[in-house]
């Protein structure tokens, strides 16, 4: 949480799952990409969709609603992959649509509850609301870096 607690407005990229709202840190993200169908791997847990190629490179492609644990949704035209960097790692994240790019002050951002009393790691590192609308910021720590060793 302490990169959340600067005195400079924090920029999140909005997007949609489903019926809810999620957003990651611009920072993290690449680019933002149509959806393109991926090649599957064998043995690959099932929210991994498989891997494109992106300007020569291999991608590994994520279904992050399946990811997320959310019920299993069609795929559309709307659907984009976001293309994420972590920890010099570079992962596409299956999306529904994107929204928006916001700017926030720190202490619009809280902490979610407490995920260890419900004996679970918690994705969600932020939560805030914007006119009525509940959004959770995710952490890539714990979406991307698990599902690698769970890939392996």
């Amino acid at each position: 949480m302490e990169d959340l607690q600067t005195s400079h407005p924090v920029e999140l990229l909005t997007f949609e799952l489903g019926e809810h709202e999620y957003a990651l840190d611009i920072m993290c993200v690449r680019e933002i990409r149509g959806w393109a169908k991926a090649t599957p791997l064998p043995h690959a847990p099932s929210f991994m969709r498989g891997v494109i190629n992106l300007r020569g490179a291999v991608l590994p492609v994520m279904d992050l609603g399946e990811r997320l644990g959310l019920p299993t949704r069609p795929h559309c035209d709307r659907n984009v992959i976001i293309v994420v960097s972590f920890e010099e790692t570079m992962t596409g994240l299956l999306v529904d649509a994107v929204s928006d790019i916001i700017a926030l002050p720190p202490d619009a951002l809280q902490p979610p509850p407490d995920a260890a009393n419900y004996g679970a790691q918690t994705v969600v590192k932020a939560l805030t609301l914007i006119e009525d609308r509940m959004i959770r910021v995710l952490d890539l720590n714990n979406i991307v870096v698990l599902s690698q060793g769970e890939a392996a």
